[in-house]
């Protein structure tokens, strides 16, 4: 069996642990996570790892330590978004499980000891409760969150304790950096980059920063009918405006992507003209600077736009995360690989957040991209195709093979 094969085949096990419905939808501490838990421990120990689920909900697989080297943690996430794909987060537990393996099976020694995880939470789909597993690995966790509920009332605690985590650890699993040799995470895309460039793998050179804004704008409710055009203080139409702004703004900077993702109206009727819009603003960059001087000159394009339709409004930033820069050490090494296993190396940063937004406060990380099917993810068509999972795996086992560890 080809390491393609094997990652296809565990992809598609892996996937049947689902809420029913389109796509995966497999969220913190539910019964398809624990079943799924089942059978990636199953699968580790099969690779020769020694296995723990430790206090946050990650699994983590070790290879039999050697004493005077470093540790190279490598891994993603367990959890999807609802109704999304088999590959996101799982591609990166799954494809170097599948590499271990191979490495087991041929008696190979690595030059740096291997902790494999299965990070508990990454998407936040169900507690909104984003990187719970790598944070706590990070030294970052934030212990108020064990206290989030989800829709029906249950706390982040009771589902980590649901899944057999002992939450008490949670202050231990602080991993020392002096003893690291970083962190690598292998990923879908999740765009169309390398698929538009006939490549099956590309380096990541940086993490997105994010911001989001929750806007709110105020106009005037009137009769549809009766009230005059030019005497209308329309809210959604001032919304439109905001809508083209970021849109403008977003096509015409360099490394800045954003979107308006969500809209409410009120009071959302067929002969009212709208007094009240809800929206909400998502920038993103890998270039702080990119993103931050974006977000004055949106400012004050709001402020005159909607001024323009008479009407009011106010915004609030609800979240930041800086952009992490990948280690240009580790980048080098995938380049490396990359060119022995007889591809063109390509470097490309990556629009979505994962998990080494965390990992990179205490250690320095490295990303691998695989090419996915049109760039979808989030999706129940996200795909990849075989030759892609074994080319991305020979990559990654000749960067284990010759893994440098800075003096």
């Amino acid at each position: 069996m080809s390491l393609g094969n094997r990652i296809m085949a565990w992809s598609e096990q892996a996937a049947r642990h689902s809420e029913p419905g389109p796509g995966v939808t497999r969220l913190l501490g539910s019964p398809e996570h624990k079943a799924l838990l089942a059978d990636l421990e199953g699968w580790m120990k099969q690779a020769g790892l020694t296995t723990e689920l430790d206090g946050a909900g990650n699994l983590v697989g070790r290879t039999e330590p050697k004493p005077g080297r470093k540790t190279l943690i490598i891994g993603s996430h367990q959890d999807t978004v609802r109704q999304g794909g088999a590959y996101d987060g799982m591609l990166g537990i799954l494809l170097p499980l599948a590499v271990l393996q191979d490495i087991h099976d041929q008696n190979e020694t690595l030059p740096v000891n291997i902790e494999l995880i299965a990070f508990s939470d990454e998407e936040g789909a169900r507690f909104s409760s984003t990187l719970v597993g790598s944070s706590a690995l990070a030294g970052t966790f934030n212990p108020d969150i064990l206290n989030a509920t989800d829709r029906d009332g249950t706390t982040l605690q009771s589902a980590l304790r649901s899944l057999g985590a002992n939450t008490d650890q949670i202050p231990t699993l602080k991993r020392d950096p002096t003893q690291l040799a970083g962190f690598l995470e292998v990923h879908i895309e999740q765009g169309p980059i390398l698929e538009s460039l006939d490549l099956p793998v590309g380096v990541v050179s940086a993490i997105t920063g994010i911001e989001r804004h929750k806007v709110h704008i105020t106009g005037k409710a009137g009769h549809a009918g009766t009230t005059p055009m030019h005497l209308r203080q329309d809210a959604l139409l001032a919304a439109t405006d905001v809508v083209r702004a970021v849109n403008d703004l977003c096509q015409n900077t360099e490394d800045l992507v954003g979107v308006v993702g969500e809209l409410n109206v009120t009071p959302n009727a067929v002969n009212v003209i709208p007094s009240g819009v809800d929206l909400t603003i998502e920038l993103r960059s890998p270039v702080t600077r990119v993103r931050e001087t974006a977000r004055q000159q949106l400012l004050a394009l709001l402020n005159d736009r909607i001024a323009a339709h008479a009407c009011q409004w106010k915004h609030d930033l609800v979240y930041e995360q800086q952009e992490v820069d990948c280690s240009p050490v580790i980048q080098q090494q995938l380049h490396s690989a990359i060119t022995a296993c007889g591809w063109q190396p390509h470097t490309l940063f990556s629009g979505a957040g994962h998990d080494g937004l965390a990992m990179a406060r205490s250690m320095p990380i490295g990303m691998l991209f695989v090419r996915c099917t049109d760039g979808l993810s989030h999706h129940p068509d996200e795909a990849i195709t075989e030759a892609d999972a074994n080319a991305a795996a020979q990559v990654i086992k000749h960067a284990l093979q010759n893994w440098e560890v800075p003096a």
